[in-house]
């Protein structure tokens, strides 16, 4: 008997605890939003693309040339390079080399250029469709939108911030008063 009243209280308590989480659940509106997938589809994300293809394409074939050229005297040096003169071989396996570093430096100056802009733009357009987020949700009245970076748009109403501040600080009063 003692049992079956322990467990009957239990019941009625977690049923009180979870009576309000219902009631909250059907009054907050919630969303969604695959921040990733936007920042790939959204036809802005396709806008900063190609900007960045104009604006990058032709250091990228300056680049190409580059190789090309290295590559044509590297098989110079390897088809001619026993028929050369001592000096005309040295003289070019110097050119290949210097071109080689050249190159190299070229390259990691291009990828660096183009990941800061690439990151820049990134980060603005990551910026405006966190924006454009908000004002959907606000539109539509929602309560909370979630995104896979985290929580992107909190409404007033579930805001339970300054709540969870007041309580601190009278936590703090209460245990600072019985020093």
């Amino acid at each position: 008997m003692k049992k079956y009243m322990i467990s009957r209280w239990s019941v009625l308590l977690l049923a009180s605890l979870l009576l309000p989480f219902s009631v909250t659940a059907q009054e907050t509106k919630v969303g969604f939003v695959n921040l990733p997938k936007l920042l790939q589809q959204a036809p802005q994300a396709n806008q900063i693309r190609q900007q960045l293809q104009d604006e990058f394409s032709p250091r990228e074939r300056q680049i190409l040339a580059e190789q090309q050229t290295l590559q044509g005297l590297a098989e110079r040096l390897e088809r001619d390079g026993a028929l050369m003169g001592e000096q005309e071989r040295r003289t070019l396996e110097r050119d290949l080399s210097q071109g080689g570093r050249e190159l190299k430096r070229r390259q990691d100056e291009f990828l660096e250029d183009f990941n800061l802009r690439q990151n820049e733009e990134l980060t603005n357009l990551q910026r405006t469709l966190i924006e454009q987020v908000q004002t959907y949700a606000r539109a539509g009245n929602y309560d909370l939108i979630v995104g896979e970076p985290g929580i992107l748009y909190v409404s007033e109403a579930i805001d339970v911030t300054d709540a969870v501040l007041a309580a601190l600080e009278e936590a703090f009063q209460a245990s600072n008063s019985g020093q």
